[in-house]
């Protein structure tokens, strides 16, 4: 079976797209990317991130926002979900990580987290 591939997006790709990526690590079912919208992301959202993504999440409507305004033909055909996450958490927080596998629960499947415990 191939690989989804997952964008997730928020400001500065430093707390919460990036925690989102980290818990895809190792995951056989999905591969996860993050980038942030703002010019002192660490890594900026290009149209190639959005080309690669199946599904773009997004943590803020904002974030759709700025990406559709920037890059309205590459998302053609695109999901873009909105997950609804402020950004008042750290890199990693056991609170951001908790947030995130439940909102993904909703778009992804309830056993997502599942299929790589064996």
């Amino acid at each position: 079976m191939n690989s989804r591939q997952l964008l997730f997006i928020c400001s500065q790709n430093r707390w919460r797209s990036l925690t989102a990526e980290r818990l895809f690590d190792g995951h056989s079912h999905y591969e996860a990317r993050s980038a942030g919208t703002e010019p002192g992301a660490r890594v900026r959202v290009t149209a190639g991130h959005l080309g690669w993504a199946d599904t773009v999440f997004v943590m803020e409507r904002r974030h759709a926002d700025i990406i559709q305004q920037k890059f309205g033909a590459e998302l053609a055909g695109k999901k873009i979900i909105n997950l609804r996450i402020p950004d008042k958490f750290q890199f990693l927080s056991p609170i951001l990580q908790e947030l995130l596998r439940e909102r993904l629960r909703e778009h992804l499947g309830p056993d997502v987290w599942m299929q790589d415990q064996a």
